[in-house]
């Protein structure tokens, strides 16, 4: 579950050579290179292998904070993939999910794109960042599937009503609501802000982590010491579905 990166070869579970769809979320809302958006490199290492095993279609999968389009971005960042379908959150058909937790944290159902659910594997890719203290991977990475307009609140941009909930628990009732199969976070670099900008430092790792998405939230985090109050949150409703 823990790669160095240098030694890193993705390989495709067996239900990818299975699969009618792949979506690949990145963590790609702003035109800043990795390591605070996903390497295209990364990207390009996935989709490659996927295509090796697969001939399922292949979508990336993003939003915007500010509810712009997605596209420009895509274009920063370098995913000019072939033969890969590039959606924006902001264009899909918006579904409403029922958390399946028995007692949501706090969000008892989501507005989803309705591609989400229409896909058989689903991957999140995220670059290891460090927030205001906080650690934020693959699980976090899911929060910018949300239509912003659905829940900006008052906010000229973000997701304003969530954060107003706690974001944390949000994260978490969003982990159990759409039950990404892979998490993979980039970690040969850390990414470390003092808040949730994308002003900040960036210091070499060296590591790559893949594997189920709390599972490996969970080990990036305790690897690196750093806290992800969301990964107690999901702990607990583990347990709740187990009982």
């Amino acid at each position: 579950m823990i790669f160095e990166a240098s030694e890193f070869v993705f390989k495709p579970p067996s239900l990818v050579s299975r699969a009618r769809r792949v979506l690949i979320k990145p963590n790609a809302g702003y035109p800043m290179p990795y390591p605070i958006s996903t390497s295209r490199e990364t990207m390009n290492l996935i989709i490659e292998s996927i295509k090796q095993v697969s001939d399922a279609d292949i979508i990336i999968l993003e939003g915007t904070a500010n509810g712009e389009s997605i596209y420009p971005i895509y274009q920063a960042l370098g995913y000019d993939f072939p033969r890969v379908l590039m959606l924006d959150v902001r264009d899909c058909i918006w579904v409403e999910v029922e958390n399946p937790l028995p007692h949501s944290f706090v969000v008892p159902t989501f507005w989803v794109p309705n591609v989400v659910l229409s896909s058989d594997y689903l991957i999140s890719v995220a670059p290891f960042k460090i927030l205001d203290g906080s650690g934020h991977f693959s699980v976090s990475n899911l929060l910018s599937l949300l239509p912003v307009s659905k829940y900006r609140g008052d906010a000229s941009a973000g997701w304003g009503t969530l954060y107003e909930l706690g974001i944390d628990k949000v994260i978490a009732d969003l982990y159990f609501t759409l039950p990404f199969d892979l998490g993979v976070v980039d970690a040969r670099q850390k990414f470390i802000s003092a808040d949730n900008s994308v002003q900040g430092k960036i210091e070499e790792y060296g590591k790559i982590f893949a594997g189920e998405p709390y599972e490996v939230d969970q080990e990036a985090a305790q690897a690196s010491g750093v806290a992800a109050s969301y990964l107690t949150l999901i702990e607990a409703g583990k347990a709740e579905l187990e009982a």
